[in-house]
């Protein structure tokens, strides 16, 4: 890691409210919804910002689902999800935690997939508190959001803080130790190297489990999972096999891959894209025991 490499980071870091609107035209559903509330959650690094969804005209505490964005480690933008948030809410009922976990330059691992694990846990504990049921908890995450999710998902299951119901990946990065091979793409060579150099630095403990969940000796007793990949996407290696370690260790896998699509995949294919958010929601609103809402199915 150099100086430079933190330079390059925090642009990128800066430059996403600006450039980042891939979502723009997935907004399918959940517009009408008012803004999320912004909360301050505690963890073991300080307290997080977290944008909390809630559905309308709830009569009790909905589950929730704490979503973790993606952005390459760098990104610090919680906004790029909003689509995603504003979907899950108006299709399942459930709420939506955004939370907005620290990235590089500013930290390094495990900084922020430790804060992701104590916001679930938090969540998952006090739920009351923020008026959302922690008994019914899915876990959610996109590209390097989908890594932070499946570490979670690792991590409260280790320390016995959280149970999921549910854990989503799309685009997962899951192993952040294997050599970085060359070829084209949407996530290029340079790209994957630089996000090691300046969030795993220490090149010894990114072959953690908590930092490349693929790596993980034991993957009994997760949540069922819906892991979603790109049949063009650099890192769909990443997500076929741990699908497929999930189910050898007896987890229920639902493996949904987007035909012809790069890192993308919702955007690439926005008619594609329907069926597959409203599989995502369905399975959501099974796990937590929510029936569809009436006229906002959002397909």
């Amino acid at each position: 890691m150099t100086a430079w490499d933190d330079v390059r980071a925090w642009l990128m870091q800066r430059s996403a409210p600006y450039t980042v609107r891939y979502g723009d035209p997935l907004r399918f559903a959940g517009q009408d919804l008012p803004a999320p509330e912004r909360l301050r959650v505690p963890t073991r690094h300080g307290s997080v910002p977290v944008h909390l969804y809630r559905p309308v005209g709830s009569a009790e505490p909905p589950p929730v689902v704490v979503h973790l964005h993606g952005g390459a480690f760098v990104m610090r933008y919680p906004e790029m999800d909003d689509w995603w948030c504003r979907y899950l809410v108006a299709t399942t009922g459930a709420a939506v935690a955004n939370v907005d976990w620290s990235v590089a330059p500013q930290v390094r691992y495990p900084v922020g997939h430790e804060q992701a694990a104590d916001v679930t846990a938090e969540l998952a504990a006090h739920g009351g508190e923020y008026g959302v049921d922690g008994r019914r908890l899915v876990v959610s995450g996109f590209s390097a959001g989908g890594n932070v999710a499946a570490s979670v998902c690792l991590q409260v299951r280790d320390e016995g803080t959280a149970s999921p119901v549910l854990q989503v990946l799309g685009v997962p990065a899951l192993d952040l130790a294997a050599d970085v091979p060359d070829g084209p793409g949407m996530v290029d060579p340079g790209l994957r190297r630089l996000v090691r150099r300046v969030y795993f630095p220490d090149a010894a403990r990114r072959a953690e489990a908590y930092a490349s969940p693929l790596l993980a000796e034991d993957l009994s007793g997760l949540p069922p999972t819906v892991v979603m990949t790109g049949e063009r996407d650099a890192l769909r290696p990443d997500g076929d096999r741990y699908a497929a370690r999930l189910r050898d260790a007896g987890v229920d896998v639902t493996h949904d891959v987007s035909p012809g699509c790069d890192h993308y995949f919702l955007t690439e294919d926005p008619v594609r894209a329907r069926s597959t958010m409203a599989m995502v929601a369905e399975h959501v609103r099974a796990a937590c025991g929510l029936p569809p809402p009436e006229g906002r199915q959002g397909h």
